[in-house]
């Protein structure tokens, strides 16, 4: 999904490199069963490793070696762990998507408030056992692998997710305008990734989707 070059903003600037750029990059995606099941085990170990020793502690070798599978194999996918974290962080945003339609757009019956509300806690990453694990650390290196216009993708991609939202909640007399869904998805989103850099607990970051639940409630019902 990223690929590597300066950003603007916070921290030191960086170099453009374009072997940096494509080495940043999984080299191609699973499309068989036996393939899927190999690379969702590889992303369970570098999150295994992640979460136990950080990133200076993941290596294609150590990866290989805590899924069980040779080097090789896993060069298949990814040529280094910059690509290895590229492609987890692809994979977290395709479960969330796969979540928000499965829970808040597919269901028949649900109220505006219901849809709304699995919607907002999917995207606020609060009580979500379904979804990949994700930190602060690789919110922190998004710098490294990922261009204005992945976020971009990124964007437009939650964005339409949001509007499928909208559009099965039947039981609303209007729907909000296109200004005001993206208002809300932004609000919704850019507060997730700021609650994951300050550190909140998971009281405070209940706390806080509960409140953006309640002020998009309110927003949808001054329609």
């Amino acid at each position: 999904m990223y690929s590597r070059r300066p950003t603007p903003g916070f921290g030191k600037p960086q170099a453009a490199a374009a072997p940096a750029a494509a080495a940043a990059k999984p080299l191609k995606r699973p499309t068989q069963a036996r393939a899927v099941f190999t690379v969702q085990a590889i992303y369970d170990a570098f999150v295994r490793i992640w979460r136990r020793d950080g990133w200076a502690g993941v290596s294609t070798r150590a990866v290989a070696l805590e899924t069980g599978v040779s080097v090789g194999t896993l060069y298949d996918y990814f040529p280094n762990k910059a690509a290895l974290l590229s492609g987890y962080v692809r994979h977290c945003m395709e479960q969330l998507l796969k979540a928000v339609e499965e829970q808040a757009v597919a269901p028949a019956g649900l109220s505006a408030e219901q849809r709304l509300r699995a919607l907002i806690r999917l995207a606020c990453g609060v009580n979500t056992p379904e979804l990949p694990w994700f930190d602060a650390g690789m919110l922190a290196m998004e710098s490294d692998i990922a261009e204005g216009k992945h976020h971009r993708r990124v964007h437009e991609e939650l964005l339409a997710a949001w509007t499928r939202v909208f559009e099965a909640c039947t039981d609303l007399p209007r729907k909000p305008s296109p200004a005001a869904i993206q208002a809300m998805h932004l609000s919704v989103w850019g507060g997730r990734r700021y609650g994951l850099l300050l550190g909140l607990n998971e009281a405070e970051a209940a706390a806080w989707a509960d409140e953006m639940a309640q002020l998009c409630l309110l927003r949808i019902r001054a329609e």
